[in-house]
């Protein structure tokens, strides 16, 4: 089983398309490249139902979507046979992720997918956000410890792009000491990386450390379905790894890789 669990519903030009017809050429894209499952994770804070939650304007700029009507898209899409999940990005929040939690609960996730895009306010993948303030050091430490916390908290399945602190290129000189322990979730190989700065595939192999692993593309439109994939598989299988999570209703089982 090869799974691509990243991916934003969108049309062809990255504009949000949160209907069941436009799962279609995701899904042919998918076939064409020989993932056998797909799932589905807009950004939370593009949902007015979780507008409470926000206060950067990046955030509240976008929360305008009908988090019914994503969900909707995707589950006419599952009736009709389409092999998709239903997940959300749900981003880390600190102290309001206890709330984020409960406004989500009552929808029929498969996986929810955590991830670290800001720490205070300030952001890790686009700059000058913290870069600016602080040293790489403790951009490092700050974006690990947020992982952490969400990794801990129950509240999310897999960790998207784990490393994403090295998303333009700069590290500190031995990153794996910033690696926390990371247990309860899977990590997703992702092939975002290849298109950012950095160039490379998240995560590095050392935070892997035998935890189960997803797939994912990050595609925000149909043709980045399971791209790179060559180079995440190539990475699972030199780590050691022969099987991938696969998720249903939030309960994660072992697929043979591949």
């Amino acid at each position: 089983m090869i799974v691509d669990y990243h991916m934003h519903l969108r049309d062809s030009d990255e504009r949000i398309a949160h209907e069941a017809a436009a799962i279609e050429p995701f899904v042919e894209t998918a076939v064409a490249r020989g993932v056998g499952e797909i799932g589905f994770t807009e950004h939370v804070y593009y949902f007015r139902q979780t507008r409470e939650i926000w206060s950067l304007p990046y955030q509240t700029e976008r929360c305008v979507y009908d988090l019914d009507a994503y969900c909707d898209a995707v589950l006419e899409a599952k009736t009709r046979g389409l092999p998709v999940k239903l997940g959300l990005e749900v981003d880390f929040v600190g102290g309001l992720q206890p709330r984020l939690a409960e406004v989500l609960e009552p929808y029929p996730w498969d996986y929810l997918l955590g991830s670290v895009h800001w720490v205070d306010g300030l952001a890790i993948d686009s700059l000058p956000g913290m870069w600016a303030e602080r040293s790489v050091e403790d951009v490092w430490r700050a974006y690990f410890e947020a992982l952490a916390v969400l990794a801990s908290s129950g509240y999310v399945d897999v960790l998207a792009h784990p490393d994403l602190a090295k998303i333009f290129g700069r590290r500190p000189a031995d990153p794996a000491t910033f690696y926390p322990e990371l247990d309860g979730v899977a990590l997703e190989i992702s092939t975002a990386g290849l298109r950012k700065p950095v160039g490379e595939l998240y995560p590095d192999p050392a935070l892997l450390a035998g935890r189960p692993i997803t797939l994912g593309s990050d595609a925000h439109a149909p043709e980045l379905v399971g791209e790179g994939f060559e180079h995440a598989l190539e990475l699972a299988r030199s780590a050691g790894y022969e099987t991938v999570t696969v998720f249903e209703g939030r309960a994660g089982r072992q697929e043979s890789l591949g």
